[in-house]
């Protein structure tokens, strides 16, 4: 796994840049590929931090093209638009080992403009939601759960909407997300995103890891008329990971995520502001996070050296 930290990518005078977001670059290579470069930078609240972490790109990618092959053959017909972590020969040799690992080719859809969130447990916003009026994004919850407790009736659809960078993303129904996407998609939207939430669980659980919640996004094949998985999946950038050794309801949940850092620009009333720079201490607690849900994830002990 490549060791070198990234913040910026500089592939620019070699391919045309598609998009930029908070943590991804992504490069044209033809009508149909796209290439995906995972940086270092790390954002919270929508904000993204001047700081970086290192070897997070490399752990967020790897992850990401673990579960697309875990996924892929857990549920028939899934199709998802990873293509290869190999690098195109349009790289040239000197940058090969900077961008290996960090790397994934992909097919380019148009994407869906909906998150499709999944929620397995009452944490985060919903459990703040649930406290003011007993919903979660406008669904009626049995009364009496309490913090980080499972949902008695299994996991919620709640899509949100796709916001630029550095707006936030909205909360909808998914009756408003059938008017966004169309109801034939919007249909399907929700039962890939609620199938593949089920599986991943079933499969982090048995490697200590309960995934509170997560979000997919998708796109659609125009050739053929088929949603597809496409982004990130199920990485510590996308989801909620707590362990299950830990495990305990009735309050906050320990996680294996970029936790470490909320809690302290909230703590230190940074919440929000632009290019923080941040103390050693969270970036170390923070990366190591990363790590231990890769490393549980994939069973790997393949980690670049700290």
């Amino acid at each position: 796994m490549a060791g070198e930290t990234q913040v910026k990518t500089t592939l620019g005078a070699i391919l045309p840049l598609f998009a930029r977001g908070k943590v991804r670059d992504v490069y044209g290579l033809d009508d149909g590929t796209l290439l995906f470069v995972a940086t270092d930078r790390i954002s919270a609240f929508d904000v993204v931090m001047g700081g970086d972490i290192p070897n997070k790109g490399a752990l967020l990618c790897l992850l990401s093209a673990h579960w697309f092959c875990v996924l892929s053959a857990a549920i028939p017909g899934l199709r998802t638009h990873f293509i290869t972590l190999d690098l195109p020969p349009q790289v040239p040799q000197e940058l090969r080992a900077q961008y290996q690992d960090r790397s994934m080719q992909v097919r380019k859809f148009r994407v869906f403009p909906i998150e499709a969130i999944v929620r397995g447990y009452l944490t985060g916003s919903a459990w703040s939601s649930y406290q003011k009026d007993g919903t979660v994004c406008g669904i009626k919850i049995n009364a009496g759960l309490t913090e980080s407790e499972a949902f008695p009736g299994g996991p919620l659809y709640t899509p949100s909407t796709k916001a630029e960078q550095g707006a936030h993303d909205e909360n909808i129904s998914p009756e408003e997300a059938e008017n966004i996407v169309g109801i034939k998609y919007a249909k399907k939207i929700e039962q890939l995103a609620l199938s593949l939430y089920k599986h991943g669980a079933a499969y982090a659980f048995e490697r200590g890891i309960i995934i509170a919640d997560t979000k997919f996004e998708f796109g659609l094949d125009e050739e053929t008329d088929e949603v597809v998985l496409v982004d990130e999946v199920l990485t510590s950038d996308s989801s909620r990971f707590w362990s299950t050794d830990l495990y305990k309801p009735g309050c906050s949940q320990s996680s294996f995520d970029k936790q470490p850092l909320r809690d302290w620009l909230t703590n230190h009333g940074l919440k929000g502001k632009r290019d923080v720079q941040l103390p050693d201490e969270i970036i170390a607690k923070t990366e190591s996070k990363y790590r231990e849900a890769f490393d549980r994830l994939t069973s790997s002990k393949e980690l670049p050296e700290k």
